[in-house]
């Protein structure tokens, strides 16, 4: 189990992203077997967001979790601003929509999504922190912020979470981003820990598979990136696990709580077998060798969705 603010949930928590036709089609019958399952093997911590399939997602999972919901952990973030438009969602209608579309009267942890540059921070922290008073969110986070911003938001009102990406390709909160967080004494979630699948050796089988348009998934970016991650391949070898596991083991091995994503059950009891495997010291050295913070080939995400995360300074 791990701690998240006051919070106890599973080792790794299930990243409900995938369910919405993000990586190609999904079937939701399917889907709903796969939390279903996530739930039997003991994972708590499920998160989904409001801009994921505009509202599909939190309907989905919300479905999915109706009559198990005291065995769950329940996320979901908010951005402010509606896809295509500038009109301003605040913190409260926000809050108000997820909870109809869960159909939850709590949910038990909600993030400011992405931070608006035009919203200060502490506006936003600060209204989720009322919804919190009034005792329609559990705990505050935020995601995607750089190390001021986590020190003005907590300040404005204490926070549980810290949810980035984070990844052997993907380490860049190293830097700045996980001192700061245990420094304060917040949680860290770290989304897309198998780098959207290319670190489990997945890539995109269908033209409506978001990672079509990533850097990252170009051909030059895949066949570079592809030699490292040989490592991983070599070491999952030695240790009689899969490439996913080993990928896996490395993020637990950090101390934070890795949310994987999968709409397929063989794939989700494997991600859940990574919790048996611990890397010694030497292994890990191996695979961050592989690995070095910042050489990855290809940004994380499409120019205008980089504009919305924080550029990560490098390492002293």
């Amino acid at each position: 189990m791990a701690k998240i603010g006051s919070l106890e949930v599973s080792a790794q928590g299930f990243g409900a992203m995938g369910l919405s036709n993000v990586y190609g089609h999904a079937e939701d019958a399917d889907s709903v077997r796969t939390i279903h399952r996530a739930i039997e093997l003991g994972i708590t911590l499920f998160d989904t967001a409001t801009g994921y399939g505009d509202g599909h997602n939190e309907r989905l999972l919300g479905s999915a979790i109706a009559g198990k919901r005291d065995r769950v952990v329940l996320a979901s973030k908010f951005t402010h601003r509606r896809g295509g438009t500038d009109a301003i969602v605040s913190a409260r209608e926000a809050v108000e929509a997820s909870l109809q579309r869960l159909n939850v009267d709590h949910i038990d942890l909600y993030y400011l999504h992405r931070i608006d540059p035009l919203v200060p921070i502490e506006q936003s922290v600060g209204e989720l922190g009322r919804l919190r008073d009034e005792g329609k969110i559990g705990a505050v986070g935020v995601s995607e912020a750089d190390a001021d911003q986590i020190r003005r938001a907590h300040a404005e009102t204490p926070l549980a979470a810290l949810q980035s990406e984070y990844s052997l390709w993907t380490r860049d909160v190293e830097a700045e981003i996980l001192p700061t967080v245990r420094e304060l004494g917040i949680g860290f979630v770290a989304y897309s820990p198998l780098g959207r699948g290319f670190l489990a050796g997945a890539l995109p089988t269908e033209a409506d598979d978001r990672r079509n348009i990533h850097p990252r998934f170009q051909q030059d970016a895949v066949a570079a990136n592809a030699r490292r991650r040989r490592i991983i391949e070599d070491v999952a070898e030695r240790l009689y696990a899969t490439p996913a596991q080993v990928s896996l083991a490395w993020v637990l091995s950090k101390g934070v709580v890795p949310i994987p994503g999968t709409r397929h059950i063989a794939h989700l009891e494997d991600n859940v077998a990574a919790g048996e495997i611990a890397l010694d010291a030497e292994t890990i050295a191996e695979l961050e060798a592989a690995f070095p913070q910042g050489e990855t080939v290809g940004d994380r995400y499409p120019p205008e969705q980089m504009k919305l995360v924080p550029r990560q300074p490098a390492f002293a």
